[in-house]
């Protein structure tokens, strides 16, 4: 059976797609369906919650990252076993770079390319009738995105229901249900996103009362009725960035934990194994492994551990001393000299490399970046090109002495410079390599 899907889509960020999304994975698990999550662009923290909602690993969808042919394997490999895939759209549905066309990283490039319906979540606060506009528009915007209808959120009262579901009906746009304002079934955050999900321990209770009140507010049964099956694949995706060994030590803990669930299951898919272990748990990398990856994650919120677990600083130097080990931002931070937290004080870290960061003295990275490798490393030799992203706040205030690791460009093919660092076997940058773009992977 081919699997179908519908995208949970919404003018802005902070619309409440995330909770709809959740409630209707949670909703439609619980009457027994094969569902899965996805997220378009770059982003680990919802896909955990998407995994924890359904049991299955949620990967991630983008046009800009990902050329047509891999897209259209990761589609295939998100839709593999399941009955319904629910895609949860980043940022406003039409949001992406200005070009080119069908490959800018926004939402509505799948949408058109795969013939995923939209339900669009639209927060109606503090406007009544307006909504209708917003739906007429979004809905006539560009005839090749289909939207299959509108779920209203945040609503005051039933009089307030009642003015904006006509106003979008009379603007010809069908209304699935609507979601009352309800502050006790929000997701707390951080300046990343929000707080990840194996660090909230009721999840469980919040997924399934999110599921009770999608169940019991919106037309679970229209909303099914609109999902289009999607188009099959003739290949699967392809190994997004090569395993950077046979056996890779992957840190995966609370100050570790961004690694794309499309890595990790192409890793997989090549033959690698991968071998987890905690630094906040004053764990070193497996000795057995050949490589060692350190994900991004909030190493910042955990400063003071790290920096005196010994066993793992130890246990790091000296995997590193004869096997390559890499750091994405996060990561990067901890191989550096010392990190400063946000109250100034200052952690010494692992040394494998020169600079220091500090999230005191911070200021925001976000954008899709390109990275062309300057010598050899884990990720690939002197050359190879990458495509994937940066969204930090911490910053190198130091950049040491150490050989840059690659020449950045940002979405748009505009120089930033160089970046990162390399010493021996030892890499690392602020960079979040999505996938290998200059072999075959341009399919």
């Amino acid at each position: 059976m081919t699997a179908r899907a519908v995208m949970i889509a919404a003018p802005r960020s902070g619309g409440g797609k995330t909770t709809v999304t959740l409630g209707l994975l949670s909703a439609l698990r619980a009457r027994g369906l094969r569902v899965r999550g996805a997220k378009t662009g770059p982003d680990y923290i919802d896909p955990a919650f998407h995994e924890a909602a359904t049991g299955r690993p949620s990967l991630n969808l983008d046009s800009w990252v990902m050329p047509e042919g891999a897209l259209a394997g990761m589609v295939a490999q998100a839709a593999a076993g399941a009955d319904l895939v629910v895609v949860e759209s980043a940022m406003g549905v039409f949001d992406g770079l200005a070009g080119p066309q069908g490959a800018r990283g926004a939402p509505s490039d799948l949408a058109a390319r795969f013939g995923i319906p939209l339900i669009l979540v639209l927060d109606v606060s503090g406007q009544g009738q307006s909504a209708g506009a917003i739906a007429h528009g979004f809905a006539t915007l560009d005839p090749q995105v289909r939207v299959a209808g509108v779920i209203l959120n945040r609503v005051a009262s039933e009089r307030h229901r009642s003015m904006a579901q006509t106003a979008v009906e009379g603007a010809g746009v069908r209304v699935f249900g609507a979601l009352m304002r309800a502050d006790t079934l929000t997701l707390p955050e951080r300046h990343l996103g929000l707080v990840q999900a194996r660090e909230q321990s009721g999840l469980d209770d919040l997924l399934s009362r999110l599921g009770e009140m999608i169940e019991s507010a919106i037309d679970l049964d229209a909303v099914m009725d609109a999902a289009r099956a999607l188009p099959t694949s003739s290949g699967p995706p392809g190994v997004a960035v090569e395993p950077p060994g046979q056996r890779v030590a992957v840190a995966d803990d609370a100050a570790f934990s961004f690694l794309y669930g499309h890595l990790a299951l192409g890793w997989r898919q090549a033959g690698a194994e991968i071998v987890p272990f905690s630094p906040l748990g004053d764990q070193a990398p497996d000795v057995s492994c050949d490589a060692c990856w350190l994900p991004g994650g909030y190493p910042e919120l955990h400063a003071g551990v790290l920096s005196a677990a010994s066993a793992f600083r130890r246990g790091l130097a000296t995997f590193a001393a004869t096997r390559p080990v890499h750091g994405e931002c996060g990561g990067f931070m901890v191989l550096g000299r010392t990190l400063e937290d946000a109250q100034g004080v200052v952690h010494p870290m692992a040394g494998l490399l020169d600079h220091t960061t500090s999230y005191a003295k911070r200021k925001m990275n976000l954008g899709y970046r390109e990275a062309t490798l300057l010598g050899d490393c884990a990720l690939g030799p002197a050359g190879a090109v990458f495509r994937g992203h940066e969204f930090h706040y911490a910053r190198v205030i130091d950049p040491g002495s150490d050989a840059p690791l690659a020449a950045l460009r940002d979405g748009m093919g505009q120089a930033l410079g160089d970046a990162g660092a390399r010493r021996g076997r030892v890499s690392g940058s602020f960079f979040h390599v999505m996938m290998r773009t200059d072999q075959g992977n341009r399919t």
